[in-house]
């Protein structure tokens, strides 16, 4: 389990930089008034603790509204006996799972955070969560794409065959030749290789 945390708390961590490092090289580079030399970084709306809590709440429920959308597909896989969609779904399933249970563990911390009105920890927790719900709508979406069987060859299979009458009757090629002789592959000219 603690293994599992370090996991999570280090893919969570890269996720944040990722994010951060993408959002720096997107935002546009404002010009700097004479007056005020500042950087150019537009900062985002600040939350507060309590709204953070409010938007962790709903980032939590929508998790559980998908984990229980992807747990009625996968009872639909299992009931048509698709063994393709039930483990794929059942992968996308515990992956869900997982997230909420790293979610909810966030969401505890940051009521703790917002308890002691720690601005800089709640932040920090918040962030974890909304990259943990982000997450769980990328899984979502792959539980949506899981493929089963191929629903197009559904029936009794026909199978006819049809024989060229301009065939030679008898095959008189065999291979590897019998008689030890080694056969050859005509020479190939410039012309007829293209080059």
């Amino acid at each position: 389990m603690l293994i599992l945390r370090s996991k999570v708390l280090m893919a969570g961590s890269l996720a944040i930089l990722a994010i951060a490092v993408g959002a720096a090289a997107q935002t546009p580079a404002v010009a700097p008034r004479a007056a005020d030399a500042q950087v150019g970084f537009q900062r985002a709306a600040q939350l507060t603790p309590q709204q953070e809590l409010a938007e962790a709440d709903v980032s939590i429920s929508r998790m559980e509204q998908g984990s229980t959308t992807v747990s009625k597909m996968l009872e639909q896989a299992r009931s048509a006996r698709d063994v393709v969609k039930t483990l794929c779904l059942n992968d996308k399933l515990s992956q869900i799972d997982v997230a909420i249970r790293s979610a909810k563990d966030r969401r505890s911390a940051l009521q703790v955070a917002a308890g002691r009105n720690d601005q800089e920890l709640s932040n920090h927790e918040f962030i974890i969560l909304t990259v943990l719900r982000q997450r769980g709508d990328q899984l979502i979406a792959e539980a949506n794409q899981c493929i089963g069987e191929e629903a197009a060859f559904i029936g009794a299979t026909n199978v006819s065959t049809t024989i060229d009458n301009t065939l030679p009757p008898t095959d008189d090629t065999q291979y590897p030749p019998s008689d030890n002789t080694v056969v050859s592959a005509p020479p190939i000219s410039a012309s007829a290789s293209g080059m």
